[in-house]
């Protein structure tokens, strides 16, 4: 592994970027992002930079394409490398992350040309856009390790996301639980649920019933489409009923 950049900063947390010939099992040559927790955040294929590396962002770009063949308007929180905005370079695209090194790494590192980041909370600059704007919002802000921002949890933000999103329009999110017996999953899709009139939720299988792995959950005030074999891997699942996260 050779480090090309590490930043131990107490506030803001640990962030690396580094080479290696290696990543998930598969012998390559690739760049990572990675955090405090040490996982991977955003992969580059150095070899064929133009594929996306995780399965995930690949399956949000066929939610997106599937639900409206149309879309146009994505307002994205969370940037990591610039995989999914850079997908969408004929769309327009705002994306919000609340760390200004991302920004930066994102761009010297990993390529990411496109000057439609603002840095802050997500939470804080999607209240200043205006409303009914919107064809998706997509929050890919969490890691495997560390909790979740509770306040990209809760009911209230679910509403914000509803107000602007146009009457087609859905919330994606990216978080990574342990699957339908995940108590925390189970809270965030029955806050889901009280916000929006339908709701999906798709896991990344995993070996170990108890392992941590992504999982998308939809909110849509439309049915919510798929097809499985365009998913990457991912399935559908009905997580437990839980409470709802109220800030």
């Amino acid at each position: 592994m050779q480090v090309l950049y590490e930043d131990k900063n107490e506030d803001l947390g640990p962030v690396v970027v580094y080479e290696t010939s290696r990543i998930d099992g598969e012998a390559g040559a690739f760049r990572v992002l990675a955090f405090s927790d040490g996982a991977a955040q955003g992969v580059l294929d150095l070899d064929n930079p133009d594929r996306i590396v995780f399965e995930y962002p690949r399956a949000i770009l066929h939610l997106m394409e599937i639900n409206i063949p149309d879309y146009h308007d994505v307002y994205i929180i969370g940037l990591g490398i610039g995989i999914l905005p850079a997908k969408l370079h004929d769309r327009r695209v705002k994306v919000a992350e609340i760390d200004p090194r991302v920004r930066e790494l994102s761009s010297r590192y990993f390529g990411y040309s496109r000057a439609n980041v603002d840095v802050g909370d997500g939470r804080q600059l999607l209240e200043m856009e205006p409303s009914g704007v919107y064809d998706f919002v997509v929050v890919d802000a969490f890691t495997e390790k560390d909790a979740p921002p509770a306040h990209l949890l809760a009911e209230s933000f679910f509403q914000q996301c509803g107000d602007k999103l146009n009457e087609r329009g859905g919330l994606i999110m990216n978080v990574f639980g342990r699957g339908s017996s995940d108590p925390l999953i189970g809270a965030v899709h029955t806050t889901l649920q009280a916000v929006f009139p339908y709701t999906s939720c798709f896991q990344l299988p995993q070996t170990g019933a108890a392992d941590k792995r992504n999982i998308l959950l939809m909110g849509a005030r439309q049915p919510i489409g798929f097809r499985e074999k365009d998913m990457a891997g991912f399935v559908r699942f009905q997580p437990e009923p839980g409470f709802i996260i109220r800030d």
